[in-house]
């Protein structure tokens, strides 16, 4: 054996010295005394993507910051495969750092869930399949796993019960990529939220099953990349979809638009959430609200769908005036998206109130004027 030299011990252990004190020291996370939303507009809400948000005192500080802005809402995204990455092994860790810290400032929970674990995944589908190198796998639920996600959805809705009432089943199942990159199916939707509302209601008789998150879109019949969101929504009632949800998720971005801008089938507004509520209407669903779960406007200076940093401050302002005053069905408007973890580099970015270094942008400040909180 090869005697080490008394200089490269002095080397070794010096480098382990540096990497010991440089390394960002633990942040002790304490709670807050427990917090109330003061606002003016009771429906207003973020979605706070705190998915891949892996520092306590982050997820503390963002979810503080929601409700300084005065927002009672928050979505969030709570992926299936982070919760049980392998078959009957929850790791709930992150989760409930999440729902703990909203409980504390006082924030209401609609939680999205999805995505397929790898156990759950077709025979075959493993990381990438030929579509392009598109991870599929993520977004594809096999009829014969529909059983085992609800199972999911079930035991997460237990875990919270009383704390997280409000359930979104997928995210926008009529566009292509959200569903494996097959052709969409609200005939096989409508089947997951048949077994997904047994096994929710079955834990908490009082939980709120969302269906839809639906996209807007335009898509023509036929097209490879979805379905247009009414004609979805429309052939989810034809397939019997109306006794296995209590409210409907939608999403409502407002493109190049104001808010007030009038609806039509052939555009993307803010207010084609009221054409879905048509629908509803008309298969006898006016019960059921509606709830606003992804919405917003971009002022990336070189989008061709975004507005100025002015007009993306008075038309997120004015979405939230509009659905308080005219839609009483309308429960939450919740606007893609808080923070993000670390910047994207693209026109993503500004879609957000706050920057990752948890600096407040103009948008945020003026909607703590809106709210009342900017004292």
């Amino acid at each position: 054996m090869r005697h080490v030299k008394a200089a490269d011990l002095i080397r070794v252990l010096l480098a382990i010295f540096v990497l010991w004190a440089v390394r960002a020291p633990e942040v002790l996370v304490v709670l807050d005394p427990p917090q109330q939303v003061i606002t003016t507009n009771p429906i207003a809400g973020v979605h706070t993507r705190l998915t891949d948000e892996v520092e306590a005192w982050k997820i503390q500080r963002t979810l503080r910051m929601v409700r300084s802005m005065g927002a009672p809402w928050v979505v969030e995204y709570f992926p299936w495969p982070y919760i049980e990455p392998q078959e009957d092994e929850f790791s709930w860790h992150h989760s409930d750092i999440v729902i703990r810290h909203a409980e504390n400032q006082g924030l209401t929970v609609i939680a999205r869930l999805g995505w397929v674990p790898e156990w759950a995944r077709p025979e075959g589908e493993s990381g990438q399949n030929q579509n392009n190198g598109h991870e599929t796998t993520l977004t594809y639920l096999d009829y014969e796993h529909y059983e085992a996600f609800a199972q999911f959805v079930g035991r997460f809705v237990a875990r919270y019960r009383g704390r997280v009432n409000h359930v979104i089943i997928w995210n926008e199942p009529n566009l292509s990529f959200e569903w494996g990159y097959r052709s969409v199916d609200p005939q096989g939707y409508v089947a997951l939220l048949r077994a997904v509302y047994v096994e929710a209601h079955a834990a908490n008789p009082d939980v709120i099953v969302l269906a839809g998150a639906l996209a807007p879109t335009l898509e023509p019949e036929g097209s490879a990349a979805g379905m247009n969101d009414l004609t979805y929504l429309e052939r989810m009632y034809e397939f019997g979809a109306a006794p296995h949800f209590d409210g409907l998720a939608a999403h409502a971005y407002g493109h190049t638009a104001p808010p007030d801008a009038p609806p039509a089938p052939g555009a993307i507004s803010f207010r084609r959430v009221e054409l879905l509520r048509d629908i509803m209407i008309a298969h006898g669903d006016s019960a059921k609200p509606i709830y606003v779960t992804e919405a917003g406007w971009n002022d990336h200076s070189r989008w061709t769908g975004a507005v100025t940093p002015a007009e993306r401050i008075n038309y997120t302002i004015g979405a939230y005036d509009w659905a308080r005053e005219r839609w009483p069905w309308c429960k939450c408007v919740a606007m893609w998206a808080f923070r993000y973890p670390a910047p994207t580099h693209g026109y993503q970015d500004h879609f957000t109130f706050v920057t990752p270094d948890f600096e407040p942008q103009v948008i945020y400040m003026e909607i703590q004027k809106y709210t009342g909180n900017d004292r």
